[in-house]
């Protein structure tokens, strides 16, 4: 998949739990984990809004883009 989710290295950086940050966020855990492992096909802006403000970063600190390579 050419977007890459990198919520697992902003979360480190705050030292922040999965579970903490699905508390804050008012997000089940399992959604939350599998947002953080890329097996979603989209996610809400609000949603990436109260990702943004809980870690304290931009969208693109969470969201990637690599070209598939062929």
């Amino acid at each position: 998949m050419a977007i890459i989710v990198n919520l697992d290295v902003e979360m480190a950086k705050k030292k922040m739990s999965l579970k903490e940050l699905a508390e804050r966020l008012d997000i089940s855990m399992t959604n939350l984990s599998l947002l953080k492992t890329g097996k979603v096909k989209g996610v809400r802006f609000d949603t990436l809004e109260a990702l943004c403000h809980e870690l304290g970063c931009k969208p693109g600190d969470i969201l990637d883009y690599k070209a598939d390579i062929v």
